[in-house]
Protein backbone atom coordinates (compact mmCIF):
# COMPACT_ATOMS: atom_id res chain seq x y z
CA UNK A 1 0.00 0.00 0.00
CA UNK A 2 1.66 3.09 -1.02
CA UNK A 3 2.16 6.07 1.63
CA UNK A 4 0.52 9.60 0.82
CA UNK A 5 3.81 11.55 1.35
CA UNK A 6 1.92 14.53 2.21
CA UNK A 7 0.14 13.10 5.06
CA UNK A 8 2.50 11.09 6.41
CA UNK A 9 3.71 12.84 9.74
CA UNK A 10 0.14 14.06 10.51
CA UNK A 11 -0.57 12.76 14.01
CA UNK A 12 -3.78 11.78 15.30
CA UNK A 13 -5.44 14.08 18.44
CA UNK A 14 -8.59 13.92 20.22
CA UNK A 15 -11.38 16.44 19.19
CA UNK A 16 -11.24 19.64 20.55
CA UNK A 17 -7.56 18.88 21.51
CA UNK A 18 -8.36 17.83 25.06
CA UNK A 19 -5.64 16.95 26.70
CA UNK A 20 -3.09 17.80 23.91
CA UNK A 21 -0.42 19.59 25.51
CA UNK A 22 0.57 22.82 22.62
CA UNK A 23 3.26 24.63 24.37
CA UNK A 24 4.96 25.10 27.51
CA UNK A 25 3.79 28.38 30.07
CA UNK A 26 5.07 30.10 33.03
CA UNK A 27 1.71 31.96 33.48
CA UNK A 28 -0.53 29.31 35.63
CA UNK A 29 -2.09 25.49 35.09
CA UNK A 30 -5.16 24.21 35.90
CA UNK A 31 -5.17 20.60 38.02
CA UNK A 32 -8.35 19.17 37.47
CA UNK A 33 -8.07 16.14 38.84
CA UNK A 34 -6.74 17.97 42.55
CA UNK A 35 -8.98 20.84 42.68
CA UNK A 36 -6.57 23.47 42.18
CA UNK A 37 -5.44 26.21 40.03
CA UNK A 38 -2.34 28.56 40.27
CA UNK A 39 -1.56 31.90 38.54
CA UNK A 40 2.12 31.36 38.47
CA UNK A 41 3.47 30.12 41.88
CA UNK A 42 0.85 30.91 43.63
CA UNK A 43 -2.92 29.39 44.32
CA UNK A 44 -5.24 31.47 42.80
CA UNK A 45 -7.57 31.52 45.05
CA UNK A 46 -5.32 32.76 48.12
CA UNK A 47 -4.07 35.68 45.63
CA UNK A 48 -7.95 36.39 45.46
CA UNK A 49 -8.69 36.28 49.48
CA UNK A 50 -5.95 38.12 49.84
CA UNK A 51 -4.32 40.63 47.29
CA UNK A 52 -6.53 43.51 45.19
CA UNK A 53 -6.80 43.03 41.64
CA UNK A 54 -3.91 44.93 40.21
CA UNK A 55 -1.40 43.31 42.52
CA UNK A 56 -2.12 39.79 40.23
CA UNK A 57 -2.38 41.91 37.59
CA UNK A 58 1.28 43.37 38.24
CA UNK A 59 2.16 39.20 38.85
CA UNK A 60 0.49 38.32 35.24
CA UNK A 61 2.53 40.39 33.10
CA UNK A 62 5.59 41.36 35.16
CA UNK A 63 5.86 37.86 36.97
CA UNK A 64 6.28 39.21 40.04
CA UNK A 65 3.79 39.96 43.23
CA UNK A 66 4.72 44.12 43.88
CA UNK A 67 5.34 44.87 47.22
CA UNK A 68 4.33 48.41 48.59
CA UNK A 69 6.06 50.74 46.61
CA UNK A 70 5.49 48.88 43.25
CA UNK A 71 1.75 47.92 43.64
CA UNK A 72 1.34 51.98 44.24
CA UNK A 73 3.09 52.97 41.14
CA UNK A 74 1.45 50.45 39.45
CA UNK A 75 -2.16 51.18 40.05
CA UNK A 76 -1.39 54.82 39.28
CA UNK A 77 0.01 53.55 35.73
CA UNK A 78 -2.84 51.88 34.95
CA UNK A 79 -5.77 54.27 36.45
CA UNK A 80 -4.29 56.71 34.22
CA UNK A 81 -4.14 55.02 31.21
CA UNK A 82 -8.42 54.08 31.70
CA UNK A 83 -9.69 57.50 29.43
CA UNK A 84 -10.74 56.60 25.76
CA UNK A 85 -9.10 58.87 23.10
CA UNK A 86 -11.70 61.24 21.79
CA UNK A 87 -12.13 59.34 18.07
CA UNK A 88 -12.75 56.36 20.12
CA UNK A 89 -15.40 57.76 22.50
CA UNK A 90 -16.66 59.99 19.46
CA UNK A 91 -17.51 56.46 17.63
CA UNK A 92 -18.87 54.51 20.54
CA UNK A 93 -22.74 55.73 20.23
CA UNK A 94 -22.61 54.00 16.49
CA UNK A 95 -21.14 50.75 17.96
CA UNK A 96 -23.44 50.87 20.60
CA UNK A 97 -26.43 51.57 18.58
CA UNK A 98 -25.26 49.07 15.59
CA UNK A 99 -24.71 46.36 18.30
CA UNK A 100 -27.84 46.98 20.23
CA UNK A 101 -29.46 43.51 20.21
CA UNK A 102 -26.05 41.89 21.02
CA UNK A 103 -25.44 43.58 23.87
CA UNK A 104 -21.72 45.35 24.84
CA UNK A 105 -19.53 41.98 24.31
CA UNK A 106 -20.31 42.39 20.65
CA UNK A 107 -19.06 45.66 20.35
CA UNK A 108 -16.54 45.17 22.47
CA UNK A 109 -14.52 43.51 19.25
CA UNK A 110 -15.07 46.27 17.57
CA UNK A 111 -14.06 49.01 19.92
CA UNK A 112 -10.82 47.19 20.85
CA UNK A 113 -9.82 47.22 17.32
CA UNK A 114 -10.88 51.43 17.08
CA UNK A 115 -9.08 51.10 20.63
CA UNK A 116 -5.70 49.79 18.91
CA UNK A 117 -5.94 51.56 15.71
CA UNK A 118 -6.37 55.25 18.00
CA UNK A 119 -3.10 54.42 20.00
CA UNK A 120 -1.06 53.30 17.41
CA UNK A 121 -0.25 49.35 18.18
CA UNK A 122 1.87 48.05 16.25
CA UNK A 123 2.43 43.96 15.64
CA UNK A 124 3.78 42.05 18.24
CA UNK A 125 6.15 40.66 16.09
CA UNK A 126 7.99 44.20 15.04
CA UNK A 127 7.86 45.57 19.08
CA UNK A 128 10.52 44.53 21.75
CA UNK A 129 8.91 42.75 24.68
CA UNK A 130 8.51 46.71 27.13
CA UNK A 131 6.20 48.50 23.93
CA UNK A 132 4.21 44.27 23.96
CA UNK A 133 3.52 45.05 27.66
CA UNK A 134 2.52 48.70 27.58
CA UNK A 135 0.06 47.77 24.70
CA UNK A 136 -1.66 45.57 26.75
CA UNK A 137 -1.62 47.72 29.87
CA UNK A 138 -2.90 50.49 27.67
CA UNK A 139 -5.93 47.81 26.76
CA UNK A 140 -6.68 45.99 29.78
CA UNK A 141 -7.11 49.21 31.26
CA UNK A 142 -9.50 50.61 29.05
CA UNK A 143 -11.51 47.41 28.87
CA UNK A 144 -14.29 48.60 31.70
CA UNK A 145 -14.45 52.06 30.09
CA UNK A 146 -15.21 50.19 26.46
CA UNK A 147 -18.02 48.03 28.48
CA UNK A 148 -19.74 50.06 30.66
CA UNK A 149 -20.01 53.07 27.91
CA UNK A 150 -21.25 50.48 25.61
CA UNK A 151 -24.07 49.21 27.76
CA UNK A 152 -25.14 52.92 29.22
CA UNK A 153 -25.42 53.94 25.70
CA UNK A 154 -27.61 50.94 24.45
CA UNK A 155 -29.98 52.26 27.30
CA UNK A 156 -29.88 55.65 26.17
CA UNK A 157 -27.40 56.99 29.31
CA UNK A 158 -24.67 58.64 28.96
CA UNK A 159 -21.18 56.95 29.72
CA UNK A 160 -19.37 57.51 33.01
CA UNK A 161 -16.11 58.78 33.07
CA UNK A 162 -13.47 56.49 35.04
CA UNK A 163 -12.05 57.94 37.74
CA UNK A 164 -8.10 57.33 38.90
CA UNK A 165 -9.06 57.17 42.80
CA UNK A 166 -10.52 54.04 42.56
CA UNK A 167 -9.40 50.80 42.34
CA UNK A 168 -10.18 48.44 39.00
CA UNK A 169 -13.28 46.84 40.51
CA UNK A 170 -14.75 49.56 41.83
CA UNK A 171 -14.44 51.64 39.02
CA UNK A 172 -16.07 49.48 36.61
CA UNK A 173 -18.99 49.85 39.15
CA UNK A 174 -18.53 52.50 39.15
CA UNK A 175 -18.73 53.47 35.58
CA UNK A 176 -21.69 50.99 35.06
CA UNK A 177 -23.94 52.40 37.79
CA UNK A 178 -22.96 55.79 38.36
CA UNK A 179 -22.70 55.65 41.80
CA UNK A 180 -19.49 55.00 44.08
CA UNK A 181 -19.71 51.48 45.15
CA UNK A 182 -19.73 50.06 48.78
CA UNK A 183 -16.38 48.34 49.95
CA UNK A 184 -18.41 44.74 50.63
CA UNK A 185 -20.06 44.99 47.12
CA UNK A 186 -16.27 46.48 45.11
CA UNK A 187 -14.43 43.63 47.17
CA UNK A 188 -16.71 40.91 46.31
CA UNK A 189 -16.56 41.54 42.18
CA UNK A 190 -13.12 42.25 42.76
CA UNK A 191 -12.63 38.54 44.24
CA UNK A 192 -14.21 37.45 41.03
CA UNK A 193 -12.43 39.20 38.45
CA UNK A 194 -9.23 37.93 40.14
CA UNK A 195 -10.35 34.16 40.49
CA UNK A 196 -11.27 34.46 36.53
CA UNK A 197 -8.33 36.03 35.31
CA UNK A 198 -6.72 32.98 33.85
CA UNK A 199 -7.85 29.65 33.43
CA UNK A 200 -5.17 27.55 31.62
CA UNK A 201 -5.76 27.13 27.49
CA UNK A 202 -9.13 27.65 27.50
CA UNK A 203 -10.97 28.55 23.80
CA UNK A 204 -10.39 32.26 24.41
CA UNK A 205 -6.92 32.04 25.24
CA UNK A 206 -6.19 29.90 22.65
CA UNK A 207 -7.42 32.04 19.88
CA UNK A 208 -5.25 34.72 21.40
CA UNK A 209 -2.46 32.96 21.23
CA UNK A 210 -3.03 32.07 18.30
CA UNK A 211 -3.88 35.23 16.64
CA UNK A 212 -0.29 36.68 18.86
CA UNK A 213 1.58 33.48 16.55
CA UNK A 214 0.55 35.58 13.84
CA UNK A 215 2.64 38.54 14.90
CA UNK A 216 -0.67 40.34 14.99
CA UNK A 217 -0.91 43.68 17.14
CA UNK A 218 -2.78 43.19 21.01
CA UNK A 219 -5.57 44.81 19.70
CA UNK A 220 -6.27 42.31 16.97
CA UNK A 221 -5.76 39.25 19.74
CA UNK A 222 -7.96 40.83 22.48
CA UNK A 223 -10.93 41.01 19.42
CA UNK A 224 -10.25 37.27 18.70
CA UNK A 225 -10.64 36.43 22.41
CA UNK A 226 -13.70 38.06 22.96
CA UNK A 227 -15.00 36.45 19.64
CA UNK A 228 -13.95 33.30 21.19
CA UNK A 229 -15.81 34.22 24.43
CA UNK A 230 -19.18 35.22 22.92
CA UNK A 231 -19.78 31.95 21.99
CA UNK A 232 -22.36 30.18 24.46
CA UNK A 233 -20.07 26.80 24.48
CA UNK A 234 -17.84 29.34 26.45
CA UNK A 235 -19.13 32.36 27.57
CA UNK A 236 -22.59 33.26 28.96
CA UNK A 237 -23.01 30.55 31.59
CA UNK A 238 -23.33 32.54 35.26
CA UNK A 239 -26.91 34.18 33.67
CA UNK A 240 -28.03 30.86 32.62
CA UNK A 241 -26.92 29.21 36.41
CA UNK A 242 -29.43 32.14 38.01
CA UNK A 243 -31.99 31.16 35.31
CA UNK A 244 -32.21 27.57 36.69
CA UNK A 245 -32.26 28.99 40.29
CA UNK A 246 -35.35 30.98 39.16
CA UNK A 247 -36.85 28.29 36.48
CA UNK A 248 -36.82 25.92 40.23
CA UNK A 249 -38.86 29.12 42.28
CA UNK A 250 -38.80 27.73 45.75
CA UNK A 251 -37.37 24.92 47.76
CA UNK A 252 -40.43 22.32 47.39
CA UNK A 253 -39.56 22.19 43.74
CA UNK A 254 -36.29 21.52 43.79
CA UNK A 255 -36.55 17.81 43.73
CA UNK A 256 -38.88 17.20 41.33
CA UNK A 257 -37.39 19.95 38.74
CA UNK A 258 -33.59 18.32 38.73
CA UNK A 259 -34.67 14.28 38.56
CA UNK A 260 -37.01 15.64 35.17
CA UNK A 261 -33.79 17.00 33.89
CA UNK A 262 -31.36 14.64 34.88
CA UNK A 263 -33.75 12.10 33.60
CA UNK A 264 -34.20 13.39 30.40
CA UNK A 265 -30.68 14.07 29.66
CA UNK A 266 -30.75 17.58 29.98
CA UNK A 267 -27.54 19.37 31.48
CA UNK A 268 -28.41 21.80 34.71
CA UNK A 269 -26.64 24.43 33.98
CA UNK A 270 -23.68 26.04 36.68
CA UNK A 271 -22.74 22.07 37.16
CA UNK A 272 -20.00 20.34 35.61
CA UNK A 273 -16.62 21.45 34.32
CA UNK A 274 -14.61 20.22 31.45
CA UNK A 275 -11.41 19.85 33.37
CA UNK A 276 -12.52 19.48 37.17
CA UNK A 277 -12.93 16.04 38.51
CA UNK A 278 -13.66 17.75 41.90
CA UNK A 279 -15.51 20.59 43.07
CA UNK A 280 -14.48 23.69 41.33
CA UNK A 281 -12.14 25.89 43.84
CA UNK A 282 -13.37 29.02 42.12
CA UNK A 283 -17.35 28.07 43.07
CA UNK A 284 -15.50 27.38 46.96
CA UNK A 285 -14.59 30.79 47.14
CA UNK A 286 -17.70 32.78 45.62
CA UNK A 287 -19.96 30.75 47.26
CA UNK A 288 -17.66 32.27 50.79
CA UNK A 289 -18.11 35.52 49.21
CA UNK A 290 -21.85 35.02 48.65
CA UNK A 291 -22.04 33.77 51.99
CA UNK A 292 -20.75 36.67 53.24
CA UNK A 293 -23.65 37.90 52.21
CA UNK A 294 -26.15 36.32 53.20
CA UNK A 295 -30.23 36.56 53.03
CA UNK A 296 -33.03 33.97 50.85
CA UNK A 297 -31.25 33.91 47.17
CA UNK A 298 -28.08 32.54 48.49
CA UNK A 299 -29.71 30.39 50.82
CA UNK A 300 -31.49 29.19 48.79
CA UNK A 301 -28.47 28.83 45.74
CA UNK A 302 -26.77 26.65 48.63
CA UNK A 303 -29.85 24.53 48.93
CA UNK A 304 -30.00 23.85 44.97
CA UNK A 305 -26.33 22.78 44.70
CA UNK A 306 -27.07 20.14 48.12
CA UNK A 307 -29.53 19.04 46.18
CA UNK A 308 -28.53 18.32 42.73
CA UNK A 309 -25.34 16.81 43.99
CA UNK A 310 -27.34 14.36 46.04
CA UNK A 311 -30.04 13.76 43.24
CA UNK A 312 -27.01 13.25 40.59
CA UNK A 313 -24.98 10.90 43.11
CA UNK A 314 -28.13 9.25 43.21
CA UNK A 315 -29.02 9.07 39.76
CA UNK A 316 -26.09 8.94 37.90
CA UNK A 317 -23.61 6.96 40.56
CA UNK A 318 -19.49 7.08 39.56
CA UNK A 319 -19.94 10.24 37.70
CA UNK A 320 -19.38 13.03 40.08
CA UNK A 321 -20.61 16.44 39.23
CA UNK A 322 -19.93 19.62 41.33
CA UNK A 323 -20.79 23.57 40.62
CA UNK A 324 -18.84 25.28 38.67
CA UNK A 325 -17.64 28.85 38.75
CA UNK A 326 -20.40 29.79 37.13
CA UNK A 327 -23.24 29.13 39.53
CA UNK A 328 -22.10 31.24 42.57
CA UNK A 329 -20.46 33.63 40.30
CA UNK A 330 -24.03 34.57 39.41
CA UNK A 331 -25.40 34.81 42.67
CA UNK A 332 -22.52 37.05 43.68
CA UNK A 333 -23.51 39.49 40.79
CA UNK A 334 -26.85 39.32 41.20
CA UNK A 335 -26.21 40.42 44.60
CA UNK A 336 -23.96 43.00 43.68
CA UNK A 337 -26.39 44.62 41.16
CA UNK A 338 -24.88 43.77 37.89
CA UNK A 339 -27.47 42.90 35.31
CA UNK A 340 -27.58 39.55 33.58
CA UNK A 341 -26.30 41.14 30.28
CA UNK A 342 -23.60 42.21 31.62
CA UNK A 343 -22.44 39.22 33.49
CA UNK A 344 -19.92 37.57 30.79
CA UNK A 345 -18.32 41.28 29.68
CA UNK A 346 -17.52 41.35 33.37
CA UNK A 347 -15.90 38.29 33.55
CA UNK A 348 -14.26 39.40 29.93
CA UNK A 349 -12.99 42.63 32.43
CA UNK A 350 -10.85 40.19 34.26
CA UNK A 351 -9.73 37.19 31.69
CA UNK A 352 -8.65 40.50 29.55
CA UNK A 353 -5.58 40.22 32.10
CA UNK A 354 -4.95 36.46 31.55
CA UNK A 355 -5.06 37.04 27.44
CA UNK A 356 -2.75 39.38 28.04
CA UNK A 357 -0.45 37.33 29.47
CA UNK A 358 -0.19 34.63 27.42
CA UNK A 359 -0.15 37.21 24.20
CA UNK A 360 2.69 38.45 25.64
CA UNK A 361 4.59 35.26 26.03
CA UNK A 362 3.56 33.54 23.11
CA UNK A 363 4.83 36.85 21.21
CA UNK A 364 8.42 35.46 22.59
CA UNK A 365 8.02 32.83 19.78
CA UNK A 366 8.70 33.30 16.64
CA UNK A 367 7.36 30.14 15.37
CA UNK A 368 3.17 30.88 14.00
CA UNK A 369 0.75 27.96 14.94
CA UNK A 370 -0.54 26.44 12.20
CA UNK A 371 -1.61 22.47 12.39
CA UNK A 372 -3.29 20.64 9.73
CA UNK A 373 -6.26 19.18 8.94
CA UNK A 374 -6.81 15.29 6.89
CA UNK A 375 -8.88 15.88 3.66
CA UNK A 376 -11.84 13.43 3.70
CA UNK A 377 -14.26 14.93 0.16
CA UNK A 378 -14.31 13.10 -2.41
CA UNK A 379 -10.85 11.62 -4.27
CA UNK A 380 -8.86 14.02 -6.35
CA UNK A 381 -8.35 14.58 -8.87
CA UNK A 382 -11.33 14.95 -10.96
CA UNK A 383 -11.68 16.96 -14.31
CA UNK A 384 -13.50 19.99 -13.71
CA UNK A 385 -16.78 19.75 -15.94
CA UNK A 386 -17.53 21.70 -18.89
CA UNK A 387 -20.42 24.47 -18.07
CA UNK A 388 -24.01 22.87 -20.08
Amino acid sequence: MSVNRSTATLVDVPRGLAGVVVTDTEIGDVRGTEGFYHYRQYSAVDLARTRGFEDVWHLLVHGALPDAGRSAAFIAETAALRRLPEEVRAALPAVAAAGARSGPLAGMRTALSLLGAAHGFRPVYDIDADRRRHDTLVAVAAVPTLITALYRLGRGLRPVEPREDLPYAANYLYMLTGEEPDERRARAIEQYLISTIDHGFNASTFTARVIASTGADVAACLAGAVAALSGPLHGGAPSRALDTLDAIGTPDRIDSWIRERVLAGERVMGFGHAVYRTEDPRSRMLREVARGFGGPRVEFAVEVERRVEAILAELKPGRELHTNVEFYAGVVMELCGLPREMFTPTFAAGRVVGWSANILEQAQDSKIIRPAARYVGPPALVAVPERG
